[in-house]
């Protein structure tokens, strides 16, 4: 019988809209043993999803939806973090 361990897809989109593009992510496998390295910031050219929407056609539940951002009068172009980010999980199966 096997396993199961979760994986965590946080994707981080150019506007709220679970469609729109990929703008940053990282990937937190549990199912990798310690010895393998996990992705790091930058490992990767391409996104492993163009969108939320395409994750969940994937297979991954969409765990936190992101706020949107509240701009303050004058703060409107401040930069800081990326606002509309979206924590994805699944379980895979390990041997």
């Amino acid at each position: 019988m096997s396993e199961l361990r979760q994986q965590i897809l946080i994707l981080h989109l150019a506007m709220p809209d679970l469609e729109s593009s990929t703008v940053a992510w990282a990937l937190y496998d549990g199912s990798l043993p310690e010895s393998q390295r996990q992705m790091n910031t930058g490992d990767q050219q391409e996104p492993p999803y163009p969108s939320v929407l395409h994750a969940m056609r994937d297979g991954w539940f969409v765990i936190q939806l992101a706020a949107l951002p509240v701009y303050l009068r004058g703060n409107e172009h401040e930069s800081g973090h990326l606002p509309y980010e979206y924590v994805l999980e699944r379980r895979v199966a390990v041997q």
